[in-house]
């Protein structure tokens, strides 16, 4: 059993996301960050400086913290919207060198025009015999 744990922990799919967990969390600091430090003094400004935390409904003896949920939904908010300039940005970025010429599949046949595999021999619409192609076969 001992021996069946061990392999199941040294397999490549547990440590990528042992690393994943561990790239998150230090992220998720960098994140906090900008949004408590930036982000929410910014909002805090804009909406005059409401405090949503002091929203409390009391039903029955029970203490509702609406405020606390209000101000739990704005960062989840500000966060996603975070992300995803910072995905989009990231994406942008890859986008750029994935965007290499890549060597073109196909080619215009001279008699019929029709688009055709680059290896053609012979135009399947046509049936034209393209010069300058060595047949295989012959």
């Amino acid at each position: 059993m001992f021996k069946e744990f061990k392999e199941f922990i040294a397999r490549g799919n547990v440590i990528d996301m042992a690393i994943g967990l561990v790239m998150g969390s230090a992220f998720t600091a960098i994140v906090n960050a900008v949004v408590d430090n930036i982000l929410m003094p910014i909002i805090s400004g804009l909406t005059a400086g409401v405090n949503y935390e002091d929203i409390v409904l009391t039903i029955g003896g029970s203490t509702l913290k609406i405020g606390l949920v209000i101000n739990a939904i704005i960062s989840f908010l500000i966060i996603s919207l975070f992300m995803f300039f910072v995905v989009k940005a990231i994406n942008a970025m890859r986008r750029d060198k994935d965007e290499v010429e890549k060597a073109p599949t196909t080619k215009t046949c001279p008699y019929c025009h029709s688009e055709i595999p680059v290896d053609a021999i012979r135009c399947p619409h046509c049936t034209s015999k393209l010069e300058g192609y060595a047949n295989p076969l012959e």
